[in-house]
């Protein structure tokens, strides 16, 4: 088994007991939680020191995920998702169905998703569907490069880490799709310009 096997397992086997899982994405560290566990999901926002009203965004293996998340697939999220940006360096933010979606969004009437461009993560969830996952850094903190620097930020420890290097402090490029046009709500590692090739973007 490669170590990176090893990590996966390790990493399915701490998020089923409840833990908090560090890990390298293909932007910057994020903190992982099964979303129907909410002591785990409780503990993340303590580490993140994060205000509850802010809600946490869901990282997914594919778009048979999204659906099943029950998020409502416009013609503008569609486009994004059969683009060349995902997946990738893209959080998209669309309206639930609420008769579709699971029980832990049930207090939310839109829903942020995103599918990494890093093969670990997304073996990870593609074996254990679709986790909440947060940058690695206190809020409004700016985020850490390497993993010691993340650990001696975060107010706690997480239960698990994965190995892993990140080259980027970047966050993702979020962007609102419940309406047209768009409004890019966070300008992150995907430029502008890629956007508006797509769909119509909100002017600033």
């Amino acid at each position: 088994m490669t170590d990176d096997m090893t990590d996966v397992e390790k990493a399915i086997a701490s998020l089923r007991n409840g833990g908090v899982v560090l890990l390298p994405t293909d932007t910057v560290y994020g903190l992982a939680v099964l979303p129907s566990d909410g002591d785990a999901v409780d503990k993340l926002y303590r580490l993140k020191q994060r205000p509850r009203a802010r809600s946490l965004p869901v990282m997914v293996a594919d778009q048979g995920q999204i659906v099943q998340l029950g998020m409502k697939l416009n013609d503008r999220i569609t486009r994004l998702l059969a683009s060349d940006l995902v997946p990738g360096a893209l959080t998209i933010v669309g309206e639930l169905d609420k008769s579709v979606a699971p029980a832990w969004l049930s207090d939310r009437d839109e829903v942020a998703v995103r599918i990494p461009d890093n093969a670990v993560l997304l073996t990870l969830l593609t074996r254990v569907g679709p986790l909440l996952v947060t940058s690695a850094n206190l809020h409004g903190a700016p985020t850490a490069t390497n993993a010691a620097d993340v650990l001696a930020q975060l107010n706690g420890a997480p239960d698990f880490v994965v190995e892993g290097a990140v080259s980027s402090d970047v966050p993702s490029t979020l962007v609102n799709c419940r309406h047209d046009p768009v409004t890019i709500e966070r300008q992150g590692a995907i430029p502008r310009a890629n956007i508006t090739q797509l769909v119509d973007v909100q002017h600033d």
